[in-house]
Order: structure tokens, then sequence, then C-alpha cells
């Protein structure tokens, strides 16, 4: 492990004392736990738009896609617990 040292001003770091006492933590498990959640955040957030990309690209690369009706219908009953067929694509307009 490596140690980093920060500077923080001395109202958020009491700030920071009171939020780590609520959750039980030291102050040192509230930083690791912020930072981490920030991370992977930042981190899904660019997966989520890669993903965004290339659905994109193949949208215009096909003219092909769910109508969304479609697609609100499957999920509606993917979370009611359904095991529903995919919807198909077809080409935009129809």
């Amino acid at each position: 492990m490596v140690t980093t040292t920060i500077r923080i001003e001395e109202s958020l770091k009491a700030r920071l004392a009171v939020a780590a006492e609520r959750t039980g933590k030291s102050s040192h498990a509230f930083i690791l736990d912020a930072l981490s959640e920030s991370v992977e955040r930042i981190e899904l957030d660019e997966e989520l738009h890669r993903l965004a990309d290339e659905r994109w690209a193949a949208l215009t690369r096909t003219g092909e896609s769910v109508a969304w009706t479609d697609a609100k219908s499957y999920l509606q009953a993917r979370a009611a617990g359904a095991r529903p067929r995919r919807p198909v694509a077809r080409k935009a307009g129809r």
C-alpha cells in the first residue's frame, strides 16, 4: 500500500469526521470508501459512454432499432419477473 498526503480545509475535515462517525468508520476508511466510489462511478460512466457510442454506431450503420413501446414492454415484463422474448430490431420508421 502506498501513502498519499492530501491537504483539506479545516471545515471539510470537521465535516468528514462527523460523516465518518455517523457511518461507524474512521476518517481514513471513510476517505478510502469515498475515493473508491468516485473512481467506480467514473469508470462506470466511461463504460456507459463507450456502450452508447457503440450502439449509436450500429444504429447509424444498420438503421435498425427497437421501438420504445416494445423495449418498454420488455423491460416491464422483466422487472415483474417474467422471461419475455427480446424485442426484434427493425429499420427505423417501420
